[in-house]
């Protein structure tokens, strides 16, 4: 049995895996959605990149998981990357779904110099926070009105110290035994850095075709993805 830990990015919480939680646990596994520090049912919790890391490593061992399968969406790509590997031999594999991955020394503002003078933006605009989801943010990326207004209608604020501090890694990431999942809707290629990672012999590519946020567009063929993964 495996033990799916699930981190949704930017903006969301728990809740975003509501569609993939049952069909994980009805394949036999654990699953154990997690909201991070500042987000959803925790906001107002103060929090940076360091606080979100501690937040998957502290479940991990709250719940003493095992065979650990850890899934970080978008933002929450670069704490999982760095959880991966503080949670040691829990960990069976870690999946990116269309993620950032983290590097040692670099924030995720740094790591996504297109979109940093935006996201600095909309943080000192909105008193620390990078400003929620909106209905045209998600446009063009497979998602129907109803699911749109479901992903914009749950968003909060995102904690911006998360953003702008950066990672922490002991050893390099392309040791760890990891999956990337890229949606396709939302550009063909995964980036530069993340093809660098793929060419390692521990890490493999997937694609599905639908866009950034599948737990919504298509949460079984995500879940059935998820279930599909190797253990070490």
């Amino acid at each position: 049995m495996a033990n799916f830990v699930l981190v949704a990015g930017a903006w969301l919480g728990a809740w975003a895996w509501d569609d993939v939680v049952p069909e994980l646990r009805a394949a036999g596994h654990g699953a154990h959605p997690l909201t991070l520090s500042g987000l959803a049912e925790k906001r107002g919790v103060p929090a940076g990149q360091q606080t979100h890391v501690h937040d998957i490593v502290a479940e991990v061992e709250r719940l003493d998981l095992g065979d650990v399968i850890l899934v970080g969406h978008s933002y929450s790509g670069i704490p999982a990357g760095q959880a991966a590997e503080r949670i040691g031999d829990r960990l069976s594999r870690v999946v990116f779904v269309d993620a950032n991955v983290p590097f040692d020394g670099e924030s995720f503002v740094s790591a996504w110099p297109e979109g940093r003078p935006a996201v600095e933006a909309s943080i000192a605009e909105h008193g620390g926070f990078w400003a929620p989801l909106t209905a045209a943010d998600c446009a063009g990326q497979g998602l129907t009105d109803e699911q749109i207004a479901r992903v914009v209608g749950g968003s909060t604020p995102h904690p911006g110290a998360s953003l702008t501090e950066p990672a922490v890694l002991e050893r390099p990431l392309s040791e760890l035994p990891a999956t990337y999942v890229k949606c396709l809707l939302d550009g063909d290629e995964p980036s530069p850095d993340v093809a660098k990672l793929l060419t390692s012999e521990h890490w493999r590519l997937e694609t599905m075709d639908t866009g950034h946020w599948p737990m919504f567009s298509e949460p079984r063929r995500l879940a059935r993805l998820l279930l599909a993964q190797p253990s070490h």
